[in-house]
């Protein structure tokens, strides 16, 4: 008996960390880090191999989620049960084989489209979705999801891809001929990852609600433990930007990178004054300066900041956002986020036109279990894609790991390999239990900041 899809199992998850402002920025003043979760059950008959790989024959579940910062979390929720119902009765192998074809499944419901398309609420839902697909894939043929993407021949690679809105940017043939031209050292820079890791910089010092003395203590942490690139929050007050920028500085000293985030609060013209204010701090990228949706702003602030850098992409709605980023010259810097886009699939869009553009990307991460999806993304990048880690680093927040089966684990500055099969996705019962909104144990006896 073929195994089957047979439920889509939906939890509201939700954590506290408004109580201490982790998360906190200029946009988001008291976020509550979230996750809508899905669980996509199968059957339990497994009919053995796939491709012949030694095969994890009787998984039952592939896990998977998007993430939000609290309130809303529970229309991202229905969105994925309503995505997901597309997959229930299809067989396991069906998705597996060609899960290129079963995110063009999922987003095809022409109903549904008009919601979105591919943005909104809808394409978080399909993320999480798509993204629990990803997790039974690789679990099933015992592999995490970077080796899984990383043993793809650059034909399956590309296939994975929805090309109808990119082609004007990137060919399939061109993409397929780029990733052949990286094909030979595939395993060298397995090797290398394996040995060295992957590079990593941290968010955790820099968020906006910190006072200064709580700033200086985790600046001086993010210097003993090794870090050697360090992102603040901005975009409030321009003063306090600046107070904050020269604690921060006088701390890493001026080897390290500093990087600011306005998470979007401010105009162009707006944009471009703070971040000459805030030149003699040498910052390396100026992140989400002006609205997410503004190509053409982001272009005119591009041109006008160098050689700071522009970064942004973790609130691109999909890969025809990230495309013409690109096209405009508007970013240096390409922020992918692995629950914002439609889930690996449009994430290997993303990766694919960046390194036909050469520009580095360094994924979003900061939020409920990004640590752990982005890494394979990255990992991936650089073993079969871009063949590089030059100017690519990794968000890091030391927030929530212990929640996962697999949590990421970093040493020094660099993420270590996952060798887990999956897409460390996984989220432990009993935290699903405990955070459970609005009757798990931690939400029964609190009401959420700002109700």
């Amino acid at each position: 008996m073929t195994a089957r899809i047979v439920d889509v199992e939906t939890i509201d998850l939700r954590f506290p960390t408004s109580l201490d402002l982790d998360g906190s920025d200029a946009m988001n003043e008291a976020p509550d880090y979230s996750a809508a979760y899905v669980v996509l059950h199968v059957d339990g008959h497994d009919d053995g191999p796939v491709d012949g790989a030694d095969t994890a024959v009787g998984v039952t579940e592939g896990h998977g989620f998007t993430f939000t910062i609290g309130r809303g979390n529970e229309l991202a929720l229905q969105a994925a049960r309503a995505i997901g119902e597309r997959a229930v009765g299809m067989s396991v192998d069906e998705i597996v084989h060609d899960l290129g074809g079963f995110s063009r499944h999922l987003l095809g419901d022409s109903q549904l489209r008009w919601i979105g398309p591919d943005k909104g609420a809808i394409h978080l839902g399909t993320a999480a979705v798509v993204n629990a697909a990803w997790d039974l894939a690789a679990k099933r043929a015992g592999k995490p999801v970077w080796k899984l993407l990383a043993d793809m021949t650059p034909r399956q690679i590309v296939d994975l891809v929805d090309w109808r809105y990119l082609k004007d940017a990137l060919t399939p043939e061109a993409a397929v001929e780029m990733l052949e031209s990286r094909a030979s050292g595939r395993a060298e820079r397995e090797a290398y990852v394996r040995a060295h890791g992957y590079p990593a910089y941290t968010t955790s010092a820099g968020w906006l609600g910190y006072d200064d003395a709580k700033l200086a203590r985790l600046c001086h942490e993010a210097v003993a433990q090794g870090w050697d690139a360090v992102k603040l929050k901005v975009g409030a007050d321009l003063q306090d930007d600046i107070r904050r920028c020269r604690i921060a500085r006088d701390i890493i000293g001026p080897s390290r990178r500093l990087m600011i985030d306005a998470n979007q609060t401010l105009g162009v013209e707006e944009a471009i004054a703070w971040a000459e204010a805030l030149a003699e701090f040498d910052i390396w990228w100026f992140e989400e300066p002006t609205s997410p949706d503004d190509i053409l702003g982001h272009a005119a602030i591009a041109q006008r900041i160098g050689p700071t850098h522009v970064a942004t992409g973790e609130h691109a709605h999909n890969a025809v956002m990230f495309k013409q980023f690109l096209q405009a010259k508007a970013i240096g810097i390409c922020q992918i986020d692995a629950c914002r886009l439609g889930g690996v699939n449009e994430a290997v869009a993303a990766l694919l036109l960046a390194a036909a553009h050469d520009v580095p990307v360094c994924p979003h991460a900061g939020g409920v279990g990004l640590c752990e999806l982005v890494q394979h993304l990255s990992i991936f990048d650089y073993v079969a894609v871009s063949g590089s880690m030059e100017n690519r680093v990794v968000e890091y927040v030391d927030h929530l790991h212990e929640h996962f089966h697999d949590p990421v684990r970093v040493r020094g500055a660099r993420y270590l390999v996952p060798e887990a099969p999956g897409y460390s996705a996984q989220i432990r019962r009993d935290t699903l239990r405990t955070y459970r909104y609005p009757d798990g144990p931690v939400w029964s006896t609190r009401r959420p900041v700002g109700d």
